[in-house]
Parts: C-alpha cells; sequence; structure tokens
C-alpha cells in the first residue's frame, strides 16, 4: 500500500488522515478532553481552507474520519463563506 492520497477517500484523504492523527493523539485523554483537544487544536492550527475542506468531509457524512474528530467538529470553528463579487 502506498502513501498517495488517491485511496478511497478521493482528494480529502490526506485531509482526513491528518485529522484522525490529531484524534488519535487525544485518545489518551479523558473523553471530553479529547474531543475539546482535537477541536482546539484544529481551530488553532488550520487555516480556513483546510478547515472548508474539513466541513465538506463531515457534511457529506464524515466518512474515514475517527468518532472523536466528528464529535469535535461540533466545536470547529466553520470558515466564513467566501462573498462572491459582482
Amino acid at each position: 500500500m502506498s502513501h498517495d492520497d488517491t485511496g478511497a477517500n478521493g482528494p480529502h484523504a490526506k485531509l482526513i488522515r491528518m485529522a484522525n492523527q490529531i484524534g488519535t493523539f487525544f485518545l489518551s485523554k479523558p473523553h471530553d478532553e479529547g474531543v475539546a483537544g482535537t477541536a482546539e487544536h484544529i481551530n488553532k492550527f488550520w487555516e480556513p481552507r483546510m478547515r472548508r475542506h474539513f466541513f465538506e468531509v463531515v457534511d457529506a457524512g464524515g466518512e474515514g474520519l475517527l468518532p472523536i474528530v466528528l464529535e469535535a467538529s461540533a466545536s470547529i470553528r466553520r470558515p466564513a463563506e467566501e462573498r462572491k463579487a459582482g
């Protein structure tokens, strides 16, 4: 198995893997602390574009995301929609 980002999760495979790595780290904490830590990390360190792609995955059902990441998504800031010029 290669480490390509062209697997079953398509263009979001790398982002899903990154979110799950964060979630996996926080699994060692008490549940509520782990969920909060996952959300806090993504809020602090992911730029709006990454969070926008993250919510594309969540809004499509969250396939591939760990349960802790899906639970944390409720506390992750959604980036503002870009306004269209015109």
